[in-house]
């Protein structure tokens, strides 16, 4: 069974793709990978099997 998670990335003036990339990672250590993400707005979702 499958577990997903709709977060919000935090956009700064400067090094958004550094922060992203951040923000990507962290969830990864916790086993989550992105299945999507919004094109005109800061919303990832996030897919992790629950049963882990």
């Amino acid at each position: 069974m499958k577990e997903y998670k709709v977060e919000s990335w935090k956009v700064s003036l400067s090094k958004n793709n550094r922060n992203l990339e951040d923000f990507l990672n962290e969830h990864a250590r916790n086993g989550w990978r992105v299945i999507h993400i919004a094109e005109q707005s800061t919303r990832v979702v996030f897919e992790r099997d629950k049963n882990r």
